[in-house]
């Protein structure tokens, strides 16, 4: 009898362990579709709904993640979801709405930019999803996360717009932000990722008066403060490994023997 118990409950088992779990995954599809909806809008010309289109997609991919580990609905159906939810949101969408606002009167300089942006994404997602296993320091990640440099893109844009600024006035700038986010992603600088953060630690007061303060300031003026906070965000890598690069000079030139055998 309790043979036959486990031989009829171990199907339903396999299956409730290749299911696909709801919750979550609405998350991933509201990403989707933001990221879906912004490749819309560009086509149509209304640039500013497309970038807010983008920063709700990065809104809902870092919930995804964390509601699937609080409700212990993690999948593998639900990370490679999430990984080809990304690649529209923040590869093809962002690299779709800069070309169409400022990039596609550069002739093949403007469409290569955009490429590159869109295949830096492509690849700093492939080498995140093979190095998850194999990353030691969780505090960093290995080059500007996809969704940073897709506000950066949708954060340029809205400013732009914001100020009356026409795509074909700035498309230099334009280029060198497209350039800038794909390279940057790509690259092997350090960049806080934030995920030490405990949501379910209690905190002192004065960290949800930062939180609150936080929420007014980007309401005073939403395009120029996003865009400079992930602006910044984009510099620190860099501005971090000079930081390194010149504490690791500092030890070698003191540890430099003197000329002539000096002492």
């Amino acid at each position: 009898m309790l043979d036959f118990h486990h031989r009829k409950t171990e199907p339903k088992r396999r299956m409730r362990d290749r299911g696909i779990y709801l919750l979550p995954n609405l998350f991933t599809t509201g990403a989707l579709f933001a990221g879906f909806f912004a490749i819309v809008q560009a086509m149509n010309g209304r640039f500013e709904l497309s970038a807010v289109a983008i920063f709700i997609a990065m809104v809902l991919d870092g919930l995804d993640g964390r509601v699937a580990r609080m409700t212990h609905t993690q999948s593998a159906f639900g990370a490679e979801y999430d990984s080809l939810a990304d690649m529209v949101s923040f590869g093809v969408a962002p690299a779709l709405v800069i070309y169409e606002f400022a990039l596609q009167g550069m002739g093949k300089l403007g469409w290569i930019a955009a490429f590159v942006y869109c295949a830096g994404a492509a690849l700093r997602l492939a080498r995140f999803n093979t190095q998850l296993d194999v990353v030691t320091d969780k505090r960093f990640f290995q080059g500007m996360p996809s969704p940073s440099a897709a506000a950066l893109v949708a954060g340029f844009v809205w400013v732009m717009v914001a100020y009356g600024i026409t795509g074909h006035a700035v498309r230099w700038l334009a280029t060198v932000i497209a350039l800038f986010g794909g390279l940057t992603m790509v690259s092997n600088f350090r960049y806080y990722s934030g995920k030490e953060i405990n949501l379910r630690k209690s905190v002192p007061f004065f960290v949800i008066l930062l939180v609150v303060l936080a929420f007014i300031l980007v309401s005073t003026s939403p395009p120029e403060v996003l865009f400079g906070v992930f602006l910044l965000y984009g510099l620190s890598g860099y501005v971090d490994a000079l930081l390194r690069r010149i504490r690791h000079k500092k030890p070698m030139q003191a540890a430099a023997p003197l000329p002539g055998g000096e002492k």
